[in-house]
């Protein structure tokens, strides 16, 4: 088997079949030996093939690494083919929503931390979604092709939606007009209360289950602090066929101006629910393990960030360098790798330029250019007294030590 550091998975049982519409997107291989092979889409299937395979049955951890997606690139909103994702996972059997509630917790972290604006995570759950579809007269074989049309409705309009629904997956005007009448709805605790009164919901074995979860996260979510940016919306529906409960997705909000009612959404920069099923998928017997878990765009909010910094004229720090070893004067190379020796050894970041005799202010200027902040000047003055010169780049003063 290959390890689960490994971008590379046999797709005829690993990856195909598990990502709905998203599978046309996978990039695949034939290796030298006619083996089909893919580039792995994403890290959750990868982990839970690795639960399966060590018949792993409880595991909290996280993962960064690159996953592929044969899509069309649009570098400026951080979409690309090969990009790194940051996730988050919790699998084992526990009481319902407690890690659940923790996942999100993280999301809320994480955005709150790297200021990036604004944002909202949106939470909806599959067993609510199909339970909508079952009470709106849609056929179970129609469940998934509905739910990834219900998923664009964050970028198009319900007209466009509705239209997909009845022209490309053959439902019902009928049924499409009462799914529209459920899948514009979002809100709090309030909602779910509603919802959970619903004369034809409530009587949806499913729905009544992925109401009664919904309502217990919003408790614990309640008890985290962090309602006040959850969603609980109709609308998300996650284009994975995988998860089987709770999705979530968070957006940044883009306050364009001051007369605009609604924030404008800039993207998704992560989303995770629970594939209770995913592992069992892996495992000869059967042997289900319960999941949750998050994936962060790292590409994506990096492509923000980038863009906040251009737009503010602020200078990035690309080098964690703390000192550069400088000297004034010619034939001094041999004094510069000594003392750089001595603060590698002593665990300090330093850099030298790679030239026998650089000129001081060239080096002073590559300071002042990549943001380090200090240089340690030896001439012939300081070795014959035994000193080194810190000086402070940005305000020039300099003491001997």
């Amino acid at each position: 088997a290959t390890p689960v550091t490994s971008p590379f998975a046999p797709p005829q049982e690993t990856l195909v079949g598990k990502y709905g519409e998203g599978a046309k997107l996978i990039y695949e291989l034939q290796d030298q030996g006619g083996e089909l092979l893919a580039l792995r889409y994403d890290l959750t299937v990868p982990f839970a093939r690795y639960l399966a395979m060590n018949k792993i049955t409880k595991m909290k951890r996280y993962h960064v690494a690159k996953v592929y997606r044969r899509d069309n690139p649009a570098t400026t909103r951080g979409r690309y083919r090969e990009f790194y994702q940051c996730d988050f996972d919790i699998a084992g059997q526990f009481d319902p929503m407690i890690p659940d509630a923790e996942c999100l917790k993280i999301v809320h972290e994480i955005l709150s931390d790297l200021q990036l604006g604004d944002f909202v995570i949106k939470v909806n759950d599959r067993r609510i979604l199909n339970g909508v579809f079952a009470v709106c007269g849609v056929p179970e074989s129609k469940f998934i092709p509905a739910c990834s049309t219900v998923d664009k409705l964050d970028k198009v309009p319900w007209e466009e939606v509705r239209s997909e629904m009845v022209g490309e997956k053959g439902l019902s005007p009928e049924a499409a007009d009462r799914i529209g009448e459920y899948v514009q709805l979002h809100g709090g605790l309030d909602l779910i209360e509603q919802l959970l009164q619903d004369p034809k919901l409530s009587q949806n074995k499913v729905a009544k289950e992925g109401l009664g979860d919904m309502k217990l996260l919003f408790e614990y979510l309640t008890l985290f602090g962090i309602t006040g940016k959850i969603s609980f919306d109709l609308s998300l529906a996650r284009g994975l066929d995988y998860y089987t409960g709770v999705i979530f997705e968070a957006v940044l909000l883009q306050q364009e101006n001051e007369h605009v009612e609604e924030p404008v959404s800039v993207g998704s920069v992560a989303g995770g629910g629970r594939y209770d099923g995913l592992v069992g998928m892996f495992d000869p017997k059967g042997r289900k393990v319960p999941c949750v878990g998050v994936s962060i765009g790292i590409e994506r909010i990096f492509s923000i960030l980038e863009q906040r910094l251009e737009a503010s004229g602020e200078k990035l720090r690309t080098t964690e360098t703390q000192v550069l070893v400088a000297t004034p004067q010619k034939h001094l190379l041999a004094a510069r790798m000594k003392l750089i020796s001595e603060l590698w050894d002593a665990g300090i970041k330093a850099e030298m330029l790679y030239k026998k005799d650089p000129k001081l202010l060239k080096q002073l200027q590559y300071c002042e250019d990549t943001g380090i902040p200090l240089a340690a000047i030896v001439g012939e003055q300081e070795l014959a007294d035994g000193v080194v010169k810190l000086r402070d780049v940005a305000t020039r003063k300099e003491v001997r030590m």
